[in-house]
């Protein structure tokens, strides 16, 4: 089958809320972008039950209704959105391609929001009771609805054991399920000393899942002892999973830059190991993840994509001068000295009309000087036939500019 091919300037993998705001800001800027998004626009953020620690819904918000408002915010700047899973995907060069079962979608930029999954028991009816039927991820975010009720947390880790702790702020009881011996815990001993001094934690040793019981919601954690096998059935309110977390990178291995749990490394500008393919959310490695997070990063990531598409065609436009004759001037705006030197370069435009001369203030945005592989400014670079000849860092003059285009 021969796929066809389309063009846009952002192509955004994953509709949660990373994705969704970086779309907001790219569909602002009067980018050409597309959402793609697998399974349902809004991730895993919808099949939160209420969201109590988003800024600005001061009554909370279902996560469902919190990510409906962004996907409507996204189609009103004209971000378009197809559900279908990615299945490759070509990075390397000026023109990205993303590619579905049946399309090919070609881009500027990317940016990655493919989130994550948390790991599951693998035990019996599992499935049956995810998310707002009684099994859990977050703490932090269903925590409010535990208020009063009996919980378990299935883990022992630094993540298990503090979000236990969290717990008890609302829960009456918090039993966790700990597969290690008696005293034996994943979690640093700081947290450990904390969780065993806590009269609302009760532990239960030597512990797996063996099933999960209710009707529509559940209500027994069904334990095996792993010395003795006993089944050991446990009533509860909500179950609390907190044995790590899958980010969905499979497709970015050996191509993007991650750490040993998968996650994919990004600087402070959301920017991948590859110019113009930037990741967000819970894809990336993070200290927090939250909606509230992942809003910053979709917001730096979507800005920092506006500004690599425009400086991508200024580059290839303007300062390679497409073949002719170019000489670029760049400088820092709060250089007062960097500024006197303005009127210098626009003079020797104005009389060597076949010359362009471009003067590139890198104080908001360093994106072309890092293309030039200029680290520090002012600085002169002067391009010829489509290849820097020169830069030159030291003293600008009238006469050293003469000197170097010649």
């Amino acid at each position: 089958m021969t796929k066809k091919t389309e063009s846009y300037d952002v192509v955004i993998i994953g509709g949660g809320a990373a994705g969704l705001t970086a779309g907001i800001y790219c569909g602002r800027a009067k980018l050409k972008t597309l959402i793609i998004e697998k399974t349902l626009v809004g991730g895993l953020a919808t099949y939160t039950n209420e969201i109590e620690n988003y800024p600005g819904f001061p009554d909370g918000a279902t996560g469902l209704g919190l990510m409906d408002l962004f996907h409507k915010q996204a189609k009103k700047f004209g971000v378009e959105f197809k559900l279908t899973d990615v299945k490759s995907v070509s990075l390397a060069g000026d023109m990205k391609q993303v590619e579905t079962f049946r399309t090919i979608y070609q881009a500027k930029a990317v940016i990655i929001g493919s989130g994550g999954k948390p790991r599951l028991t693998g035990a019996k009816n599992e499935d049956l009771y995810l998310y707002d039927k009684g099994i859990s991820f977050c703490a932090t975010c269903d925590a409010a609805a535990n208020t009063g009720k009996t919980v378990m947390v299935i883990g022992s880790g630094d993540a298990a054991i503090e979000e236990g702790i969290f717990l008890t702020k609302f829960a009456d009881k918090v039993i966790v399920s700990v597969m290690h011996e008696n005293g034996k815990m994943d979690c640093n001993e700081i947290a450990k000393a904390q969780a065993l001094s806590n009269p609302k934690m009760e532990f239960l040793w030597n512990t797996v899942v063996d099933r999960f019981e209710g009707d529509e919601r559940l209500h027994t954690v069904v334990l095996k002892n792993l010395k003795t096998e006993e089944k050991i059935p446990v009533s509860v309110d909500s179950c609390f999973l907190f044995i790590g977390y899958l980010p969905n990178t499979e497709l970015f291995r050996d191509i993007l830059d991650m750490n040993r749990g998968g996650y994919l490394i990004t600087n402070e500008r959301m920017e991948t190991n590859i110019p113009g393919v930037f990741a967000v959310g819970d894809v990336r490695d993070k200290y927090l993840k939250q909606v509230a997070t992942a809003v910053g990063d979709g917001a730096v990531a979507g800005y920092g994509a506006e500004k690599y598409v425009s400086e991508s065609e200024i580059f290839e436009k303007q300062i390679m001068n497409e073949g002719r004759p170019s000489l670029v001037y760049l400088y820092n705006a709060i250089d007062p000295q960097a500024r006197e030197l303005l009127p210098v370069f626009k003079e020797y435009e104005q009389e060597h009309g076949d010359l362009r001369v471009s003067c590139i203030d890198i104080y908001k945005s360093d994106g072309i000087a890092k293309r030039l592989d200029v680290e520090n400014t002012p600085c002169m670079v002067w391009i010829k036939e489509s290849r820097i000849m020169e830069k030159y860092y030291g003293e600008m003059t009238r006469d050293r500019i003469l000197d170097i285009c010649r």
